[in-house]
């Protein structure tokens, strides 16, 4: 695997993996979510890393085998021009629904 890609699929594992990490003493609980600040804001900082990194590995390897990988992308832009209108339902949505699939599916392109 080329060192450039395996660089950016790590930043991926490595800001879904602390993403999961701040649920794993405490139960995963929107209200609790909604209510700490520095909770949504770390959330919002390892997306936006995400979604860089995954556009980088894009322009590259553009059929690299992510799913929604032009989502993640396309969340991170999101979430840096229309921070106003950032709900945190779609933040929990991620955490809860994609990221996951997200882990693994990097975890399989890392140990190919």
């Amino acid at each position: 695997m080329d060192e450039t890609l395996q660089k950016y699929l790590y930043d991926v594992l490595g800001a879904v993996t602390e993403v999961l990490s701040y649920f794993e003493d405490r139960p995963k609980q929107f209200n609790e979510f909604t209510s700490n600040l520095m909770l949504r804001r770390a959330v919002e900082r390892n997306i936006e890393i995400m979604g860089e990194a995954i556009n980088r590995v894009l322009k590259q390897y553009p059929d690299i085998k992510i799913s929604n990988a032009r989502k993640i992308v396309d969340t991170r832009n999101y979430i840096i021009h229309a921070y106003d209108s950032l709900s945190s339902d779609i933040l929990w949505s991620i955490i809860i629904n994609h990221l996951p699939l997200l882990k693994k599916e990097v975890e399989e392109l890392i140990n190919e």
